[in-house]
Order: C-alpha cells, then structure tokens, then sequence
C-alpha cells in the first residue's frame, strides 16, 4: 500500500495535471466520458499519488487488493491522477513531452516479480489479439503495463477507463509537443505493441491535449 505525496508548482507532467486538475478541470475531460470527478492529484491531499493496493482503496476497490497481488508484483505502475464517472473509474498517465513515453524496461529484479510481469502481460496480449511477435516489456513498458492493468481491472468486473493527457506547448521541458506528435506517437506505440486500430480496450482508452499556453 503506497501513497505518494508531491509538492506543488515543479515541472512538466505534474506541474500541468495538478494545475488543471484544481483550476480548469473541463481542459482534461474527455468528449467520450461523462464529467470526472477527480480523486488525484488533490491539493487537499497533498497532491499524492497512488501505486500498488492504495490506488484500490482511493478508489473503494478494496476488495480486489489479493487479486491484484497475483496479477502484479510491488512497485507497480504509480498513476499521475485517478478520477471517477458515477461507478466508472478513471486511471490517468500525464506526459508533457514525447521522451517521457519512451520509458525503459522493467526494473523489476526478482525472477518470481519478472515472471508474474511477464505472465500478466502475455495474457493482455492474447485478450487483445496482439501480435505475438511485439515486445511489451521494452520500449513502451510504461504503456503495455498501464494497459494490463486496464485490461486487468475490466475482467474484474470493474468499468475502468485510461486516460491519456498529453500537454501541447509545455515549454518548460525540452522539445515541447504539439497535437500531432501525441498522435503520431499512440500510432507507432499501438503499432510496436501489435495493437489493431479497433481491439477490445480501444473504446476504454481516451487521449487529451490541453495547451499550457492558454494556462
């Protein structure tokens, strides 16, 4: 159980999701989703991020803690924001330029944590009907694991959604990114992964593109 809390007005990513998520929310909502209510980044909470069990409990979920042992070992993805939609919930990754998409492999160190790891993102991948030949614990690992625990959380019975915010015209991080660079970058990752334009998790994954400059 892992609660994360963050200082306010750093940089990129955070700095923007915590702005918006307490300013101008509409900016981060969705045209495919009912209005978010967001659960994190909180200034009345310290702004924390959430990772392992304690994302379940922020979220009454609970429940689902030894299910989530089984499918993820500790230390998993730590989520930028979470939000809910009546009984729906909302699990967000923020970026603010394209290099912070490009995450590095695993970490994990334990033969019994990359084992579970490996496992987990092997049945995504069948469920999804992607290309057995692609490779989701390298170049985009941030990404494949974000979308395991999307897949994981819906055949739990849960209506979850993921929500990526790519920033436009952060400027306060290197090569700031415009609309089309996130595009283009969601193309080539699905492509990398083996992903289909239309697969099962498709309808549950949401992008937006606010522009700081207007912040």
């Amino acid at each position: 159980m892992t609660r994360i809390p963050q200082k306010s007005g750093g940089k990129g990513s955070q700095k923007w999701l915590q702005h918006y998520v307490e300013t101008d929310p509409v900016a981060l909502q969705p045209k495919t989703l009912k209005p978010l209510t967001w659960l994190s980044p909180l200034a009345s909470d310290d702004y924390a991020e959430y990772m392992d069990a304690s994302f379940l409990h922020r979220l009454d979920l609970s429940a689902l803690v030894p299910a989530l042992q089984s499918f993820w070992p500790a230390s998993g993805p730590r989520w930028d924001g979470m939000a809910r939609v009546g009984n729906s919930v909302v699990l967000v990754e923020a970026k603010a330029h394209i290099a912070e998409a490009l995450s590095t492999p695993s970490a994990a160190s334990a033969p019994t944590s990359r084992s579970l790891i490996a496992a987990s993102l092997a049945r995504t991948k069948a469920a999804l009907g992607a290309d057995d030949r692609s490779d989701w614990s390298r170049c985009f690992y941030q990404l494949s694991n974000r979308i395991a625990h999307l897949w994981w959380l819906r055949e739990n019975k849960v209506d979850a959604h993921l929500l990526f915010v790519g920033f436009v015209n952060a400027t306060d991080m290197p090569h700031p990114a415009r609309i089309e660079n996130w595009e283009a970058l969601y193309l080539a990752a699905n492509h990398a992964l083996g992903l289909s334009e239309r697969h099962p998790l498709s309808r549950y994954i949401h992008h937006v593109h606010p522009d700081v400059t207007a912040a």
